[in-house]
């Protein structure tokens, strides 16, 4: 797996590569916004270990650009250890966030879950096309729309919707939905469930702040209403 190392710090970067050899990945080594992007177009990584403070441009603006064209898997890296990074990181469509300084065993461990997701077919769904009002997820294709208007989602956006709609109508709690669609062991909180709820309403809702189809269930969760 092609995984690209974004970090302006070399002492790090190295360190991160060295590992990812020993785990089997091909390494590569960008220092900066400019390069990174450049390096993301041409080697198409299968994941992206992302650092927020860059030289030339912060960390934020190269996930923004880097989601308007694919769903890879981004793990952020931060020095600062403040929850609004990491919900920002998450809203613009990081898939985990891991702390300075931080142990290279955690972050492989990281890797590991993410790259296991991203193939896994553990949601349990068929191939087959599911509809569930206007909206239609085909899981062959990778693709969403609503009424038969092509919608662009993260990964994660993806795999949440497509859960929910292989479930209409049943309500989920976060932990739940943290469980079936992060993994047991992700690295991530249920205010994750939130962020990414926001998001998909956003593009799948004509009236996002009065959902329509991805409902809040009080007290529980969310459910998918296919009416």
């Amino acid at each position: 797996m092609k995984i690209l190392v974004v970090d302006d710090e070399a002492p790090i970067a190295e360190a991160v590569a060295y590992n990812l050899r020993k785990e089997g990945h091909q390494p590569l080594i960008a220092s900066d916004a400019e390069q990174a992007l450049a390096m993301f177009a041409d080697e198409q990584p299968g994941l992206v270990i992302l650092d927020i403070m860059l030289p030339s441009a912060s960390g934020f603006d190269v996930c923004r650009r880097m989601r308007r064209s694919s769903g890879v898997p981004i793990i952020m890296l931060t020095a600062r250890a403040d929850e609004t990074d990491r919900v920002v990181g998450l809203e613009l469509g990081a898939d985990d966030y891991v702390t300075k300084p931080f142990s290279m065993r955690e972050l492989m461990a990281r890797v590991k879950t993410i790259l296991r997701r991203a193939t896994d077919n553990s949601l349990g769904a068929s191939e087959t096309p599911i509809k569930a009002g206007p909206i239609t997820v085909d899981p062959a294709r990778h693709e969403v729309t609503v009424n038969g208007r092509p919608v662009t989602l993260t990964r994660k956006e993806f795999d949440l919707l497509h859960f929910m709609a292989s479930n209409p109508g049943r309500a989920f709690a976060r932990s739940v939905l943290l469980d079936r669609v992060w993994g047991a062991d992700a690295y991530v909180g249920e205010r994750t469930v939130d962020v990414h709820m926001r998001w998909l309403r956003e593009k799948i809702e004509e009236e996002p702040s009065k959902p329509k189809y991805l409902q809040t269930v009080r007290g529980v969760g969310y459910k998918l209403v296919a009416d």
